[in-house]
Formats: structure tokens, sequence, C-alpha cells
């Protein structure tokens, strides 16, 4: 059959139409304004609604559909393997082009309904149910050409969504989940249909596996377990090892991932977010430079294909930044400053003017260089900021805390201390409340975490240790009290400065206690085994620091940090 192919440069993307090839096995910015919380946060007149591009390397699964047409086949598979891929703004776009392609076959709708739906990252748009119910209601109409499974697959999803909008989804959540069981149950053989219930289950609990402390959740087990039963099935389904590394990072053995997430990114050449994921689990097992690594090409890969293929809503909105700011995060880590300066302010120039007003993670991408460089000492630059603007009250607010700390390590401690008075100002703002992060943490935590390291180190620096050392506690009492994040929403970690003033203050078995609590957070990371080693040896402790001066340097290998 006649393929239509126009080569994309950076990623050898391709758009075709007909082609009999089977896909392989497992081996800038949004134009109009969008709501967070959606999912998919799409503008289909925008995306050419049905005419979506066929991307070979987006393809990762084959499931059989009953369409006679092979080109509606294609993007079918290409549909589903981008709702494994996070990508549902591409997945709709391929649902929809092969409704066009085979507008008499079913499961393209049902696809079409699994993405305007609540994913792993974002819960149900109550707008978006009447396009869902209609997605459904014309899979249902088409059912006379369907397959068992088909038949199936549709009729459980008809059970995740109401009629209309309601406030609590956790009965329809669980009807399909449960319908979803007994299909992984009755059509053992089928990988996708695999995937698919677990799918189910975390979408039951996002985001919710773990307790702050690393103890499960009630239903963590039986998820888990059933993650790992089906990979020693299907150990190289790239959606199973996407979900299975979410279900593992909050948890105090993320390194059972480990093996899963070092092989991911060879089976998914072209997957951005993909090929981002393995760095959940590597911030949580100390393999920093391997984060580095897999962001780098996680961001090279979707800025390919964002420009050429025309990206919209969600993916690169978030999904795209997101990969910047954990490489800011894991260069940190690993101490190369100049790859987390320059990370930080890559994602600060991503976060998109149109929805910075009104999105506050788009706000926290924007006020990631504030962070990384009070972290990294840069007291001139920090100075040389321009304030936000007035209606942005996230990104000023942590612009005062950059500016009070730089202040204060440069002794000009009358300017630092108007800079934390016009921080607390913002700190008692009500709406800072209502303002999310991802979902998960609110700016005003933030900023009141920021208001208490900024106290701290201004008694700390006029010589008051002693009445610094509770405010940091304090502050670390707020930090862990913050919900799950990668990377974590407060960039980085305060036992790192109370470490530091310990130290300072001769409380060597304090700041030892300190630096250790750290490790088992953020393990192997050169600051606090730098700060732990020092520790150790004003404890005359001479081999236990020989044994973390050692890992300090393995550590250290990449930075260019020199820790005196």
């Amino acid at each position: 059959m006649k393929i239509v192919s126009t080569l994309l440069l950076g990623l050898g993307l391709s758009y075709f139409f007909l082609t009999n090839d089977a896909p392989r096995q497992y081996s800038p910015l949004p134009a109009d304004p969008i709501p967070f919380f959606c999912a998919p946060s799409l503008d289909w007149s925008k995306m050419k609604d049905d005419h979506g591009p066929l991307i070979p390397a987006f393809t990762l699964t084959t499931f059989k559909i009953s369409s006679r047409v092979d080109s509606a086949q294609l993007y079918f598979d290409q549909g589903l393997s981008q709702l494994y891929a996070f990508n549902h703004g591409e997945a709709g776009r391929s649902f929809k082009t092969a409704i066009r392609l085979d507008p008499v076959t079913p499961m393209p709708y049902w696809g079409l309904a699994m993405v305007l739906g609540p994913n792993y990252n974002a819960a149900l748009n109550p707008a978006a149910l009447d396009e869902i119910n209609a997605a459904l209601k014309k899979a249902k109409a088409l059912l006379g050409s369907a397959t068992q499974v088909e038949k199936g697959l549709i009729a459980a999803l008809d059970q995740r969504f109401p009629d209309a909008p309601v406030e609590d989804m956790t009965p329809y959540n669980e009807a399909y989940t449960a319908a979803m069981y007994k299909l992984y149950q009755t059509h053992a053989t089928l990988p996708d249909l695999a995937v698919l219930y677990i799918d189910a289950l975390m979408n039951e609990h996002p985001w919710n596996f773990w307790q702050k402390d690393g103890k499960p959740q009630a239903w963590t087990a039986a998820t888990v377990a059933v993650i790992e039963t089906i990979l020693k099935r299907w150990p190289n389904h790239p959606g199973a090892i996407h979900y299975y590394i979410h279900a593992t990072e909050a948890s105090q053995q993320a390194e059972l991932a480990l093996p899963f997430a070092d092989r991911l990114g060879a089976m998914v050449k072209g997957n951005g977010h993909l090929l981002h994921m393995p760095s959940h689990t590597y911030i949580r097992t100390g393999d920093y430079h391997k984060g580095v690594l897999v962001n780098e090409a996680a961001a090279a890969s979707d800025s390919v294909y964002i420009s050429q293929c025309n990206a919209r809503g969600y993916y690169p909105m978030l999904l795209y930044p997101h990969n910047i700011h954990f490489l800011a995060a894991c260069a940190f880590l690993e101490g190369n400053s100049s790859k987390a300066i320059e990370a930080a302010w890559m994602v600060s120039k991503l976060a998109d003017r149109k929805y910075l007003a009104e999105n506050v993670t788009v706000q926290h991408f924007y006020s990631i260089p504030y962070y990384v460089l009070v972290q990294l000492e840069k007291w001139e630059d920090i100075l040389q900021l321009p304030m936000p603007g007035e209606s942005l009250l996230y990104p000023r607010a942590i612009w005062h805390y950059a500016r009070g700390m730089a202040l204060a390590a440069t002794s000009d401690f009358q300017q630092a201390d108007q800079e934390l008075r016009a921080l607390e100002k913002i700190a008692s703002d009500k709406t800072l409340e209502k303002q999310l992060i991802w979902e998960l943490n609110t700016a005003q935590q933030l900023v009141s975490m920021a208001g208490l390291v900024l106290k701290g180190e201004l008694d700390a620096r006029q010589g008051n240790i002693t009445a610094a050392i509770p405010v940091f506690k304090e502050a670390i009492g707020l930090e862990d009290q913050l919900n799950y994040n990668e990377p974590p929403d407060w960039f980085f970690s305060n036992r790192l400065r109370l470490g530091s003033w310990l130290l300072k203050s001769g409380d060597f078995s304090g700041a030892e206690r300190v630096y250790s609590e750290d490790l088992q957070t953020f393990r192997e990371n050169g600051w606090a085994l730098h700060g732990l080693h020092k520790a150790l040896l004003a404890q005359g402790k001479k081999s236990a620091a020989a044994n973390v001066q050692a890992r300090f340097i393995k550590a250290w290998q990449w930075a260019d940090v020199k820790l005196n």
C-alpha cells in the first residue's frame, strides 16, 4: 500500500497513513487557555482534530480491534500506547483520527472516552462528561461488530462515568475497577487488558499509595502485587513499568523498580515522558546522574515532538517542563551547579506566560530559579532579579524569600528583615491556601516554610544560632508534612541548612543525626554526605568518617561545586 512519509529531523518521526507493517511490540507551548485539572487539556480544533500524525516511535503495543481499515488499527495502537505514556492529548488525537478513518468500529470511541476521563495526574473534568458519554453511546451503538473483549471493555468503561457531575466518584471508580478485574481474569493472555486493569487500580488512589513515613496505605500491597504479577509475565510492557515506577517511588523500597527503570529507555525512544520516568526511581535511589541523563534525553525528545507535531495542551504545558524541572533537581543533588542553574532557567522560561496568573503549577516552574540560586548561594545573581508582577502572589513570595536570604548572607540585615516582613504579609493571604501545585501541596505551605527559613537564617547570620535552630526545625516539620511529589515541591531539604548551622554551633552529634535523616530521603546526596563527614570527624569517629568520605567522592564525581 502507498505510504505518505515526512521525515521529522531529530526523532526520525514519520507521518504515514496506510501500511501493512506491524507496529513493534514492547521492546512550543499551548495557544489557548485551559484549566489544569482537565484530562486531557486539549483544544481539539487547534490540534486539527482528526488528522493526527502517525509516529512509529509512539506505537509501543498492538491491540487488535475489529476494524478492517489498516490505518484505523495503526492509529488505535498509537492512541493506546500514548495513553500508557500519559500523552493524553496525542492519544486523543490518534483516537479521533481512527474514528475518521473507520467511523463504524467501536473501539476508537472507547479510546476517546478513556483519554477524556481521569488519569493518574489529573482528576475527571466534569465539563468533559457530555463528550465522554457521547463517545460511549456511539461505541455501544456499534457493538454488533465488536468482539467479546471489546464489548467487555466498553461495558466496563460505561460504569466509570455518571450521566452528570457528582461530588464523589468513588462508586464509579470501584465499579469500573471491578469490571476490569473480571475482564483481566477472563482474558488472562492479553497483556493490554492486564495493564488497563492496573490503570483502573492506580486511578482509584492517585498519588496516594504511601504514607508520609513511607509506610503503605491499606490498598497498596494488593495493587503492587498485581503489578508485579503482571510484570513477571510481561516484563517489558512499558505501560506496566510506568505504573510500577509510580507505585513504588514513594515507598521505602523504591529500588524494587530499578531493573525496570534501567531498561525502559531503550524501549521507548521518542516518548519523552516515558524516557523521563526512570528518574522517579533514580531520585529515590540516589542515582542522580542517571536522572540527569534520562531527563536530558526526554527534554530533547519532547522539544522536537512538540514543535514538529504541533502538540497542544497538558503535555507541553506541564509534562515537558516537568522533565527539565526534574533535571534541575537531579543536577543539584549530584552537585552539578551549572546544569542545575541552566535547567532552572529553562523551566522558568517554559512556564507559559498565558497561564501564569491562573495556574500555580506553572508559577512553580517560573519560580524554580529562586530556589536553586538560594541553594547554590548565588547571592549577587539573586539581587539582580526583578520582582514578579503583583498578581503573582506565590512567585513574588519566593522572590522575597530569595532576596532576604541573599541580603542576610551579605550582612544587610535591615533590608533582609524588610523582605521577611513582605514575605510574611503574602503568607497571610488566604487565597494561597486554595492554590495547589500539581493538586498535591498548597502555595501557602511553601510560602510559610520560606518565611521560617528566612527568619531562621536572619537569626543565625546575626549570631543567634540558639534562636535559629528551633525555627529551622519548625520548617522541617512543615516540609515533612508535604504530600509526596517528585521533584519535591520544597526545593531543597531544610535539613541541609539546619545541619550546616548545627556544625557551626558545635552541635556535632545533632548535625550527624540531621544529615543522616536527610540521607534517608535523598540517598547518597553529596551535600549531606559532606556535612555528615565533617560531623563525624569532629566527634573523632574516624573510621565512620572515612567510609562516608569514600561515599562522598563517588557521589560528587559529576560535581562542579567545591565544598569547604
